[in-house]
């Protein structure tokens, strides 16, 4: 809890909590306004989340320069980061990391990643701004408590009883994501106690369970250039196309962990059901003449065989289950009313959605401290004057591909700046 505490000695002018990428940004936007500046970073090192992103290549940013187009990435709440990508954007971050020394390039769909692919390149570009003799980085130092006096902070508390004063703070504790890397939700603990709204914290960018055992049968198939089409009850409620994973428990990969949040989010209504298309190339009647080729050529097999030229063998085993046909019938005796099933199941393969793997394998946090409590433009607290946020603590988040470590540059930068300001000391 926050306990109340009269402030004495100012040790620093600024204290980030946090030594992510938005904790890091915000520690090198006020060393560089020449403030005094401590990060406090729960792990042994900095940046740990930050070395496992993009599979240890880092996607840094999107390099989309439309803002419109760019807040629509996520969603009703996008908007709240208008003024933020006016002042610090995709070609901002960019520039910034140009100027600190990392090389990059731009990749299919605007992601942008340095040019060694390496995640490490992208972390020593921010810590190397931080080695100055005005900021201290304070390592395996948790937080235990936050001090408060009506509506300042006036100290904080790390382990050890060791007692930290700053005229202002910034909290960049991350969400609740990848738990492992320290994001174990600690910051919505201390902002709730001060008095913010903490939107429900709930797993985004995850693999989703089903409800089907089957998918134990094939799990590690991989199904390129698919398309999944979803309803929650009767409803569409969207459509992807590309990759994705067939796993043990359910499914993953690029196209399902991009509309995973939305289908958590509906699952909470009604049951979501997705269907895939595994030849969306084909329409009815061209994967229909298919089939008629393929069991023409197979005549006197089983079906199973006259289905290996079109699909997998493992996928063949499950399509013809779902579709109640005897796999050791001979394609000389399908009826046209099975030949439709088979094909039926082929363009709609059926799946029910029960949930998701949970924080633990979330790439992001959906959900977090409520954002009309927060400044767009400084990130500044609307209830502690000296506080301010930044990166997945927030409740902002977008899909993949560079758009969530946007989220920690922009506003890790507007909070690292503002609470430099000459007006709050």
């Amino acid at each position: 809890m926050m306990h109340k505490k009269k402030d004495h000695r100012i040790e620093y002018d600024v204290a980030v909590i946090g030594g992510g990428p938005a904790g890091l940004m915000s520690a090198y936007v006020a060393a560089m306004a020449g403030k005094r500046v401590i990060v406090l970073e729960k792990n042994p090192s900095m940046g740990k989340k930050l070395l496992i992103t993009g599979n240890g290549r880092c996607n840094l940013t999107n390099y989309e320069t439309d803002i419109d187009r760019l807040v629509q990435k996520y969603g009703k709440k996008g908007r709240f980061l208008y003024t933020g990508f006016s002042i610090f954007g995709p070609e901002q971050t960019l520039e910034f990391f140009r100027k600190a020394g990392l090389k990059t390039k731009t990749e299919r769909g605007k992601r942008v990643f340095p040019d060694s692919d390496r995640a490490e390149d992208v972390l020593l570009s921010l810590t190397s701004g931080l080695k100055l003799d005005r900021v201290t980085l304070k390592l395996s130092s948790p937080v235990k408590k936050l001090f408060t006096d009506n509506s300042r902070i006036t100290g904080i508390e790390i382990q050890g009883n060791i007692s930290v004063k700053a005229r202002n703070y910034i909290i960049a504790t991350g969400g609740c994501s990848y738990p492992e890397t320290g994001s174990t939700g600690d910051g919505y603990y201390w902002a709730k106690h001060i008095g913010h709204r903490i939107n429900e914290p709930r797993p985004s960018i995850v693999p989703l369970k089903t409800r089907e055992q089957w998918v134990r049968e094939l799990s590690g198939l991989s199904l390129k250039n698919v398309a999944l089409t979803a309803f929650c009850g009767e409803k569409k409620i969207l459509e992807r196309f590309g990759e994705m994973l067939v796993t043990h428990f359910g499914i993953s990969g690029p196209i399902v962990m991009d509309c995973s949040k939305y289908l958590l989010e509906n699952l909470d209504k009604k049951e979501v059901k997705v269907f895939i298309d595994l030849k969306p190339a084909l329409d009815h009647k061209k994967l229909d003449n298919r089939l008629q080729r393929d069991f023409l050529k197979h005549r006197g097999k089983n079906v199973s065989n006259g289905l290996k030229d079109l699909l997998p063998s493992s996928l063949v085993t499950i399509i013809l289950k779902t579709s109640t046909i005897d796999p050791e019938i001979q394609v000389d005796q399908i009826s046209r009313s099975q030949r439709k099933k088979i094909l039926s199941t082929i363009k709609a393969l059926p799946l029910t959605i029960s949930g998701s793997l949970g924080h633990k394998w979330s790439i992001v946090t959906n959900g977090g401290v409520e954002l009309s409590e927060i400044e767009p433009s400084s990130m500044r607290s609307r209830i502690m004057d000296n506080l301010f946020f930044a990166g997945e603590v927030l409740d902002l988040d977008g899909p993949t591909g560079g758009f969530n470590l946007q989220v920690c540059w922009t506003t890790g930068y507007l909070a690292g700046k503002n609470a430099s300001s000459s007006d709050l000391f």
